[in-house]
């Protein structure tokens, strides 16, 4: 799994933080997303697919290609 985000699109609701903590993260001064972990354990997949589904401005992008 390998995972882009759209910082324009992100609307910093932080439910992806929530999710998989390991993997994304905010900036302090604005709530953007940073991702922290482009291509997860496969332990933490389910969560990021979690993160990606819930998130309101569907600003996290999911590519499975290994």
């Amino acid at each position: 799994m390998k995972i882009t985000v759209d910082e324009v699109k992100c609307c910093g609701a932080g439910q992806c933080v929530l999710i998989a903590p390991e993997v994304f993260d905010q900036r302090d001064e604005d709530g953007v997303v940073v991702l922290l972990d482009a291509e997860p354990a496969a332990e933490q997949q389910t969560a990021v697919r979690e993160a990606a589904s819930v998130c309101p401005a569907a600003a996290i992008l999911l590519s499975e290609e290994a």
